[in-house]
């Protein structure tokens, strides 16, 4: 394992969105120089707002990559695939272009839980085989396995966070709530897990500090709970007319297929060994801490409210 020092001296962030930049600003605070992977002037300049200097290239355009600054960095790939097959063609490029002459010390990559697939309602370790179910998880399992190999080959260390649903300020599904697009009855409701997103920068952190070389972690508050207590929850904070409840085999008419993929694979995510291994306490231990946190930031101007359902 590396020195905590010399893991965060410099670090690439590649997908420098809400997560990037708030890992950003605990790696600044720890004394880091943090750049970010910009495809646009655009997004380059939303980076230097947060004090993140942009490298500019495009994880679909490997020639762009040709020249990427991750020699002796620590990075941070939380870019997410393309869409369409079963392969990431994002981090096939990425690893493609990262020539022996440019190796970082270290890449943590935030996948995602859809790579268990569908696991009954039951409990879930780190030990439990992928069983990707859809072309979404497949390119999550694609991309492990690709960065999984090109790490071992170039004996660079790989950790993999499985990141759950993600909640917090600005990653509330507002738009759904508002839109009044129903959920399943409460008695029906399969569980579905949880953790904020200052949380999960916390955890990033910590994974570039203390985690094993080849290390897997699942990232979740641990306490599981349903999409309709979720939504329930956020609706009764912010005093909003609860969505109306169909049931299971009403929801293939009235749900998108994203969302039913939500509800039909199911699973309880146990984050022990993220817990025990790297040393986290959590800030936002359940949704209801966490619900709270975001409330009292709503008032802010510069938040935007919409956010991902997540598993």
């Amino acid at each position: 394992m590396q020195d905590e020092q010399s893991v965060i001296r410099k670090v690439l962030i590649i997908g420098c969105g809400d997560v990037g930049v708030r890992t950003a600003r605990l790696l600044q605070q720890a004394g880091a120089q943090v750049c970010g992977l910009a495809r646009s002037e655009e997004s380059a300049g939303r980076l230097r707002a947060c004090g993140i200097a942009p490298i500019m290239g495009n994880l679909d355009d490997a020639a762009s990559l040709a020249d990427l600054a991750t020699a002796g960095r620590l990075v941070y790939y939380l870019a997410p695939p393309p869409g369409g097959g079963p392969f990431d063609s994002r981090m096939r490029n990425f690893c493609q272009a990262i020539g022996v002459a440019r190796l970082p010390s270290r890449v943590v990559y935030m996948s995602t839980s859809g790579v268990y697939g569908d696991c009954g309602g039951n409990w879930v370790t780190e030990a439990t085989p992928v069983n990707p179910l859809t072309s979404r998880a497949q390119r999550r399992v694609d991309a492990e396995t690709t960065l999984q190999e090109w790490g071992r080959l170039h004996g660079v260390p790989v950790v993999i966070l499985r990141v759950t649903g993600i909640y917090g300020p600005g990653r509330l599904p507002l738009a759904r709530i508002q839109q009044g697009h129903p959920v399943l009855r409460e008695e029906e409701s399969p569980p579905t897990n949880r953790i904020h997103a200052d949380d999960l920068a916390m955890v990033c952190l910590a994974a570039a500090q203390r985690a094993a070389d080849g290390a897997i972690f699942n990232v979740s508050d641990g306490q599981p709970g349903t999409m309709t207590q979720y939504f329930n929850a956020i609706c009764d904070l912010l005093h909003l007319p609860r969505l109306p409840q169909v049931s299971m085999a009403e929801a293939p008419q009235v749900m998108n297929p994203m969302m039913l993929s939500y509800l039909t694979e199911t699973r309880r995510m146990d984050n022990r060994k993220m817990l025990d291994q790297l040393g986290i306490t959590l800030m936002y231990p359940d949704l209801d801490a966490g619900l709270r946190n975001v409330v009292i930031q709503l008032d802010q101007p510069h938040m935007g409210y919409f956010g991902s359902i997540g598993h």
